[in-house]
């Protein structure tokens, strides 16, 4: 998992010539957290997802950026009226253990959103396999698929999301283009909760993120 803070807070930080005060460190780790990520279709390679993520803590927002490898298939092509039947496996992460001398101790009330693509109808979903992540979920909610995790992920634990399955069933023609969820941090497609152990005591920072840039991830034509 890669995590990058902006440019401005570090540069906030030098331009006053001051260490990192207690506050800034709290946010800063509550800002930490997982986005392993699910796309409906793509093709059978690993590909980095990136999320922008922004973390409400006691000082404000704080953003940061995560990415996660997945790996996706489905049909490249498909008859009108056909099922598509798509595969999506995340990679095996972890997640982060400290940042700075603070401790991140979970992330939890995970949820993802992943749109039904246009020119397609649901059928099914199910989950699979994956560890350390408890009982995982999946449902379809107006248009949209949700993956929830009823476990709380450790700081510095290991653990691999499970399979994602999703069965539609396509149009009368055109193109079944799968994406992420989320446009902005008021619309996201990702949500959890950061709780850092600081000197302090625990702090809660509930985030959101979006997928940018968010292409399609795979295309599948129908006819």
């Amino acid at each position: 998992m890669m995590l990058a803070f902006p440019p401005p807070l570090s540069g906030m930080l030098k331009k006053r010539g001051q260490q990192m005060s207690p506050a800034s460190r709290i946010a800063l780790v509550a800002a930490v957290a997982i986005a392993p990520v699910f796309a409906l279709a793509t093709p059978a390679a690993a590909a980095p997802i990136a999320y922008k993520c922004e973390a409400t803590t006691p000082i404000g927002k704080v953003s940061a950026s995560l990415n996660q490898e997945v790996t996706a298939t489905a049909p490249a092509t498909v008859a009108a009226g056909g099922d598509v039947a798509v595969v999506v496996d995340p990679a095996p992460n972890k997640v982060p253990a400290k940042v700075g001398n603070y401790t991140l101790k979970e992330v939890k009330n995970f949820a993802l959103k992943v749109p039904v693509p246009a020119n397609s109808t649901y059928v099914s979903s199910s989950v699979s396999g994956g560890s350390g992540v408890g009982e995982a979920t999946v449902t379809h909610e107006n248009g949209t698929l949700v993956l929830r995790l009823s476990g709380t992920l450790a700081g510095g634990a290991d653990f691999e999301l499970p399979t994602l399955t999703v069965t539609l069933k396509a149009g009368s023609s055109g193109t079944i283009e799968s994406k992420l969820g989320g446009t902005s941090f008021a619309d996201p497609g990702l949500t959890f909760t950061a709780t850092a152990q600081t000197i302090l005591g625990a702090i809660d920072a509930p985030t959101a993120c979006y997928p940018d840039p968010n292409p399609a991830l795979t295309t599948t034509t129908i006819g």
